[in-house]
């Protein structure tokens, strides 16, 4: 009877997680997105979320379809909706949430972020 050399076998570093973020997306904005990227026929395009300068209060968010992943995203997913937020918007995001409305009064996505100390009358700009 012959011993063979019995190692054990080589153990798999852990797949690192992907960086995440900290904005929410509720369920009926993920289902508007969804519904939205099913008109235009795309399953390759995600929800990006960031902000950039400008605005009457000094920031402006930015909302849009992309279907680029560029280095340093911060991706999360909502039923199967991805979120990207880019690492210099994410600070300026953490905690906020996004949301779509459907009334007479207001149809879109909305943004209600506790980061903004102030806002301008339009809604889309903050401090």
């Amino acid at each position: 009877m012959s011993v063979q050399d019995q190692t054990a076998p080589a153990a798999q570093a852990p797949a690192e997680a992907p960086a995440t973020h900290g904005v929410l997306l509720s369920d009926v904005a993920a289902a508007k997105v969804k519904s939205l990227l099913e008109q235009e026929g795309r399953d390759d395009l995600r929800l990006r979320v960031g902000v950039q300068p400008g605005g009457c209060s000094g920031l402006i968010y930015q909302l849009y379809f992309d279907e680029r992943t560029l280095d340093g995203d911060l991706v999360r997913d909502f039923d199967g909706v991805e979120v990207v937020v880019d690492r210099m918007s994410a600070p300026y995001l953490e905690g906020a949430s996004i949301d779509f409305a459907d009334t007479i009064e207001k149809q879109g996505f909305t943004i209600d972020n506790p980061n903004a100390g102030s806002s301008c009358a339009c809604g889309d700009s903050f401090s």
